[in-house]
């Protein structure tokens, strides 16, 4: 058995906690009859290679990993903020549960991981938003191509969470929850002037712009073509949403503002982990 599952970006800027979309970039899992785990490119010599892969598991929530062998391959970096946990999560769940609902994969996948944005992509594809175990696919693609900014640092979830802080002002609060409808209504109508106003937030992204200044030094002189530029997940890795007929001119203006990150041309993936 071969299944494979999508890198994601989560939150897409309002979105917190909610939206995300699932990326051209796969994770594979092949099984087979045998023992043991082991792990090729993404977190080679880094990732466990036994039972506590997770991975293995998720697919330990489904099935028992008992008489397998499990062989990854890795192409979504680590700790980067597009979703290689999730990535994980999914590939166990589907590999041990195919045909099994996405939401009663959902759900189980929330043992490992508590924040189900990016899992809901992985799983599903396409542009997602979900709250309390639900998922909403509201499309398979977005006129838009995301290009990712990938730093050679990381950061962690959990460190990047511990930086927001318990309340936020009235004014706030007001300034993301209408950017996250127009947010929702922009990827389910894939109006790119809707988009091109939506991906504002006050809610999470300004606390954690220390720990990812990426965020800043492209928002400071937006690349020609960008309708939007939102921080990945947690971070520190940045989404820039280029027009399509501008995509190229956009990947090299980042190419060379930012010669020691990585530029990554990705696609929205209409398919989850399959």
């Amino acid at each position: 058995m071969i299944v494979r599952a999508p890198a994601t970006s989560a939150n897409l800027g309002p979105g917190f906690d909610c939206a995300a979309v699932a990326l051209d970039l796969w994770n594979e899992l092949e099984i087979e009859d045998g023992d043991g785990v082991a792990v090729e490119g993404e977190g080679a010599g880094e990732l466990p290679e036994d039972w506590s892969n997770l991975a293995v598991q998720a697919y330990s929530l489904l099935a028992s990993p008992e008489g397998k062998r499990f062989r990854f391959l890795n192409r979504i970096p680590l700790e980067r903020g597009l979703g290689s946990s999730a990535a994980a999560i999914a590939l166990g769940l589907v590999a041990a549960g195919p045909g099994e609902p996405a939401e009663r994969l959902l759900q189980l996948g929330a043992l490992l991981e508590s924040h189900s944005d990016n899992l809901c992509a992985a799983l599903v594809g396409g542009a997602c938003l979900t709250s309390g175990g639900r998922i909403a696919k509201v499309a398979e693609t977005l006129p838009v191509v995301p290009l990712a900014v990938v730093p050679a640092g990381r950061v962690s979830t959990r460190g990047a969470r511990a930086a927001l802080p318990e309340t936020i002002s009235h004014a706030d609060a007001a300034f993301t929850a209408a950017h996250a409808a127009l947010l929702g209504a922009g990827l389910a109508s894939g109006r790119l002037d809707v988009l091109a106003g939506a991906f504002e937030d006050r809610l999470h992204e300004p606390y954690r712009a220390a720990a990812a200044p990426l965020l800043g030094q492209v928002r400071a002189e937006w690349p020609a073509g960008a309708i939007g530029v939102t921080l990945s997940g947690s971070g520190p890795s940045v989404i820039v949403w280029a027009r399509p007929e501008r995509a190229d001119e956009c990947e090299n203006v980042l190419a060379r503002r930012f010669p020691a990150e990585r530029i990554l041309r990705l696609a929205v993936a209409p398919r989850g982990a399959l």
